[in-house]
């Protein structure tokens, strides 16, 4: 019985000496991303911008970061292989028109995506029900739509205006956040980037977007609806506010415009 008691014993000391070097070797070579130093990262701001194109053709992008958004979980494009759109809404705050947008949303069966911040979920929590109950996306727009790089050198503050707006959701839902992100004025840099993935999301940037964020400056319905449809392009992801008494007006066109041009209306995919 020593015998086999002693024998056991070298083997479990072995077996534990072999699991602790593959464990290290795992931590060397495979650390996933989020798990390295953040303070290697860069955190210079970027702003994140785009240069439209012609003919339909995808438009131009920042080509001079020195790391790709992809990387860490950025996307400003979907499937460019189908002539597939994207729609996605900011909303830091009601202006009375997301219920239109809804509306025309439902009478069309498309869905999209409603980037909020914690003050919208708050103050706006039978919208929020809505939009969950007719099948779109509400996604993560932080808590008080600050530029992430000004909080990215404080964790703890970085992660609280994201996990917020998550913990509100569900509350009134009952259902996780889908995992999307789109950082407040499109600022971001490589550690947000990072942070950011860190969390679980993906960062949602955009491939069109018009100045239509001003209530006491709207675009002229005609010129925006000609603007939406000669920028589709293959995947895009639409950027527009619901705070725009204008794309309430010409969102049911914009639908049966594009459609007509043999576009179609999708959500991201989650995985």
């Amino acid at each position: 019985m020593k015998t086999k008691n002693t024998f056991s014993f070298k083997c479990s000391k072995g077996l534990c000496a072999i699991l602790f070097s593959l464990v290290a070797l795992s931590t060397l070579f495979f650390t996933p991303l989020y798990a390295q130093s953040l303070s290697n990262l860069d955190n210079t701001k970027t702003d994140w911008w785009l240069v439209r194109s012609k003919n339909h053709q995808t438009p131009g992008f920042n080509d001079k970061l020195g790391y790709k958004i992809e990387d860490y979980g950025g996307y400003c494009l979907g499937d460019t292989n189908r002539q597939v759109i994207y729609l996605t809404f900011d909303e830091g705050y009601e202006n009375g028109y997301t219920a239109k947008i809804l509306d025309v949303l439902k009478s069309h069966d498309v869905k999209a995506m409603f980037f909020v911040t914690l003050p919208y979920v708050n103050q706006n929590p039978d919208l929020i029900k809505r939009m969950y109950d007719e099948g779109h996306y509400v996604c993560n727009h932080t808590d008080h739509h600050l530029s992430m790089p000004s909080v990215a050198n404080d964790e703890a503050k970085f992660n609280t205006e994201l996990t917020s707006v998550s913990e509100a959701y569900e509350k009134i839902t009952g259902s996780k956040m889908p995992p999307f992100f789109r950082p407040p004025m499109g600022h971001y840099s490589q550690r947000s980037l990072a942070m950011t993935k860190a969390l679980g999301y993906r960062t949602i940037f955009w491939s069109f977007a018009y100045c239509d964020w001003k209530p006491e400056a709207q675009p002229d319905p005609a010129h925006a609806k000609k603007l939406m449809l000669d920028g589709l392009h293959n995947g895009a992801i639409y950027l527009l506010h619901a705070v725009s008494k204008t794309n309430a007006e010409v969102l049911g066109d914009f639908i049966t415009g594009a459609r007509e041009m043999g576009y179609t209306f999708e959500l991201l995919p989650t995985e």
